[in-house]
């Protein structure tokens, strides 16, 4: 009879343990079997078995040995038989102990006494423990609260510089093609004016071209009557 499980002690299922432990609900089953077979006693609910520390404690010596399965389980089931052992000895001494209460009333009410004030040190301990763990409670829902609020400003601070390095590049483009724009339009305009000074130049040598043809057909001229004149004057 199993006698090292304490009042109110948390109980667990074998589906329980194998999400706690990182193993298959048939692994839990297996390793339950090869313990009871070395003789290993586990609290049950009919032929379920149900799971307490000191189990899953067992259980997890079996998942992390290097040894053959069942030599750790005999050594498992050893060591429980010596804790239950050391527990009956402590019922009988606390029996014996009962058995031999004082029959004087004074003293047997200074003994109530010290166990009643030791009972109210117990509770006053178990307050301070309650009021610890509402304040540790409330300071993770602090911490998980602050942990979303800067999971939120990040991510915001991440939409906004995204979408500033979007309206930058947004602009650098417009400004681009407003240069690009520029550029071609001062090209074509360069471009124009170097056409009207060839044409300019043209019209230039051509006018030149007309004015010397001009000026060599009235130097020939004179040069044709004095020749007329001389053969005249020659017959």
């Amino acid at each position: 009879m199993r006698r090292d499980i304490q009042p109110n002690e948390q109980a667990f299922s074998s589906k329980e343990v194998a999400e706690k432990l990182g193993i298959a609900t048939p692994t839990v089953r297996k390793y339950g079997q090869i313990l009871e077979r070395n003789g290993y006693e586990f609290l049950k609910d009919g032929d379920r078995r149900i799971f307490v520390q000191s189990d899953i404690e067992a259980l997890i010596a079996l998942r992390d040995t290097d040894k053959p399965l069942d030599e750790t389980a005999k050594d498992i089931v050893y060591k429980q038989k010596e804790c239950l052992e050391g527990l009956n000895e402590t019922e009988i001494a606390i029996s014996d102990t009962y058995g031999n209460l004082p029959q004087d009333p004074k003293r047997l009410e200074e003994i109530l006494v010290i166990l009643a004030n030791e009972l109210a040190a117990t509770r006053e301990i178990n307050v301070q423990l309650t009021n610890d763990m509402s304040q540790l409670k409330t300071q993770v829902s602090r911490l998980q609260q602050d942990h979303h609020v800067i999971s939120s400003n990040i991510g915001n601070s991440a939409q906004k510089t995204h979408a500033k390095i979007e309206k930058l590049t947004e602009q650098q483009m417009t400004h681009y093609e407003t240069l690009l724009q520029q550029e071609q339009q001062i090209s074509d305009f360069l471009q124009k004016e170097i056409q009207n000074m060839r044409d300019e130049q043209k019209k230039e040598w051509n006018s030149q071209n007309v004015f010397n043809k001009r000026l060599e057909e009235a130097i020939q001229q004179p040069k044709e009557k004095w020749a007329w004149l001389f053969s005249i004057f020659g017959k």
